[in-house]
């Protein structure tokens, strides 16, 4: 089986219940959301075309759907488990459709931005041949927008953590991830196909990337905890002994610093980062 048959297949795996992705994954806050379109150019603009690449189950689309400007939004995604669940949704403005970052669909300068939501598969994603389709269907000067948020248990390990038990959840999550075929934003392989684009003679976006950061906190159950956690394809894949191995080490590391509320939630801590760059 390819690389990509193999990234393929977990992610069909990982993701075959896309609604317990849906209801645990985390929603984008309102303020990352409308400094990333400030710096698409998209704020305000009424009536803007938006791609939203690999939406999933439409977390980053609602965001889209449910702001004033009326954008024409087109979710492309292209496992069957995520999608359904999105154009179930019905949500005003967004046409939903199947599609890869190779392969969207639309034909050239449609539209006004592309965004990327949680969407970090260097093989699926970050590839030149996928770089080549965004610029494609940008219109002159639009811009490409990323955005993920990280929980500290799935940051980069270069990461500083705000907690020691978050620190312990992180390195454990590292551990669970041995197959490199798949990899993620903690990862930090992704910006190496923009880092090219740099020593390109006729590079197809501006560099280097710009970025911004914005922290957070929530407060959730232990289940509520365990239940986000799985929200990642290679804990959700977990079955039997070693699902069970799985959580008693998550109860043990959440006996250490963890600061609980009033209605015994525990204090989880993570980041939304966004990224932008034009099309040359």
């Amino acid at each position: 089986m390819s690389p990509a048959a193999v990234v393929h297949q977990v992610a069909t795996d990982g993701f075959a219940k896309g609604d317990l992705y849906d209801q645990h994954r985390p929603t984008y806050p309102a303020e990352a959301v409308s400094r990333l379109l400030t710096h698409l150019g998209l704020a305000g603009k009424q009536s803007a075309r938006i791609i939203d690449l690999g939406a999933g189950t439409g977390k980053f689309t609602e965001a889209l759907a449910g702001r004033e400007e009326n954008y024409e939004v087109l979710a492309v995604e292209p496992l069957d488990s995520m999608r359904d669940v999105l154009a179930k949704k019905g949500l005003k403005g967004v046409e939903v459709k199947d599609g890869t970052a190779t392969e969207i669909g639309v034909v050239d300068g449609w539209a006004d931005a592309v965004v990327v939501a949680q969407y970090t598969d260097p093989i699926r994603f970050a590839t030149e041949e996928a770089l080549a389709e965004i610029h494609r269907v940008l219109k002159p000067g639009a811009k490409l927008g990323l955005i993920w948020n990280i929980d500290e248990y799935n940051r980069p390990k270069d990461w500083p953590a705000t907690t020691q038990w978050e620190k312990a959840m992180g390195d454990y999550v590292h551990t669970l991830a041995a197959d490199q075929l798949v990899t993620r934003f903690r990862d930090q392989r992704w910006p190496a196909v923009f880092d090219k684009q740099a020593e390109r003679e006729k590079p197809l976006f501006s560099t280097p990337i710009k970025s911004e950061t914005l922290p957070w906190a929530i407060h959730v159950t232990r289940d509520g905890f365990v239940s986000r956690m799985s929200t990642l394809s290679h804990i959700a894949l977990l079955e039997g002994e070693e699902r069970e191995a799985f959580e008693a080490k998550v109860d043990e590391i959440l006996e250490g610093d963890v600061k609980m509320d009033e209605q015994g939630r525990l204090e989880a801590h993570g980041l939304t980062y966004f990224a932008w760059s034009e099309k040359l």
